[in-house]
């Protein structure tokens, strides 16, 4: 062995896999995540005023301190991985801007400890640990979660309609309506609904280059002009935020581009139905854009612990979402039905692990080979 071969010889090192490694860390995916919901955070706190700011962050601080605590206890050191902080902030997202303020401290503190901490930590719990809290809160304090107000840009709609957000007028104005034809926004018309300046001025717009107007109640809804919870109002801020996701590949297509196909899809076969107007007669957008789907689907279904692994787990089990938040809205007693169809697919993940495995390197079935 000459000396050249000597010294290649001295600075080769010999380690076990990974060998090919990357500088996302559970940190940086936390914070990016963060980064991506702040402006539909804010929007919520400017339409709905300094209380749902409060919401936002008695909720974050609720699971961060959780979170410290239990580290204390034990002998942990996760605080600084950013999924409690995450956490807190979306159950903030999912609460109403006048929700009293002890609810998402208690969603928090059951999400981080309960959820999350019984079932051993960060990739350990089998379900969403926000939506958990989201939940569970909702069904213990119902009247509390259901406490709504409507956005400083529509300050000119009646009292009628501030008591309930979109989907809870769909739900119970038009089922008195079935059969009518009447759609959504000519109902809400009908009860004192007042479009947005910015509405009308895009539905103008649209209109001169289309030929037809849009709907101006969709426009608001896109927008965030809307009743609702703080953080899923405005779709267009939170596809804003996934589109950032996407361009740095923390995000993949599959789940949100499932989920939403496959409820859109549905919407339109077979949503006209539950108010007798037949097939190929449901409102797509108006649905789409109310109430948390668009939060559900981009920032909820996609958390990593509690999807699938692979991009055919991920079109499966975001088709199975859409498909029960179609028939939790459509058929159940609640007008939404996004966050407990998450929980419900969340128990599937395993079983779609299990069947749906990913091609192994290199091996070749039996036939094929020697």
């Amino acid at each position: 062995m000459n000396s050249t071969q000597t010294e290649q010889s001295a600075t080769m090192l010999i380690e076990s896999s990974p060998q090919i490694r990357s500088r996302v860390t559970t940190a940086r995916i936390m914070w990016l995540v963060v980064i991506a919901l702040l402006p539909a955070g804010v929007w919520g706190v400017v339409v709905f005023g300094i209380r749902s700011l409060a919401a936002l962050l008695i909720s974050t601080a609720a699971a961060v301190l959780t979170e410290w605590l239990l580290n204390i206890a034990l002998g942990k050191r996760t605080i600084a991985d950013g999924s409690a902080f995450l956490t807190g902030l979306l159950i903030g997202f999912n609460m109403p801007p006048q929700v009293p303020l002890f609810i998402p401290v208690v969603a928090s503190v059951f999400a981080i400890a309960i959820v999350k901490w019984s079932f051993g930590g960060l990739g350990a719990n089998w379900m969403n640990p926000a939506l958990a809290g989201r939940v569970f809160v909702f069904f213990s304090w119902t009247s509390g979660m259901s406490s709504w107000k409507v956005p400083s840009s529509l300050a000119g709609m009646p009292d009628a309609l501030s008591g309930a957000t979109p989907l809870g007028m769909y739900k119970t104005g038009m089922m008195e309506l079935t059969g009518s034809g009447t759609g959504t926004a000519e109902f809400l018309r009908n009860q004192g609904y007042v479009a947005s300046r910015a509405a009308q001025s895009i539905a103008d717009y649209l209109g001169g280059i289309f030929g037809s107007r849009p709907s101006e109640f969709n426009i608001d809804l896109f927008l965030g002009n809307t009743a609702g919870c703080i953080g899923e109002v405005s779709a267009l801020l939170l596809i804003a935020g996934a589109i950032f996701l996407l361009s740095r590949k923390i995000l993949t297509w599959h789940t949100p581009v499932a989920y939403i196909a496959s409820f859109a899809l549905l919407t339109w076969v077979f949503g006209g139905l539950s108010f007798g107007n037949g097939f190929f007669q449901g409102e797509v957008w108006f649905n789409l854009f109310s109430g948390g789907l668009m939060l559900g689907a981009l920032f909820m279904a996609t958390d990593m612990v509690t999807s699938p692994l692979t991009g055919r787990g991920m079109i499966i089990y975001g088709i199975g979402a859409g498909f029960l938040t179609f028939l939790l809205r459509f058929f159940g007693s609640l007008p939404e039905g996004v966050s407990l169809a998450i929980i419900i697919m969340n128990i599937f993940v395993p079983m779609i692990d299990r069947y749906v495995k990913p091609k192994l390197f290199g091996r070749v079935k039996k036939g094929k080979g020697e």
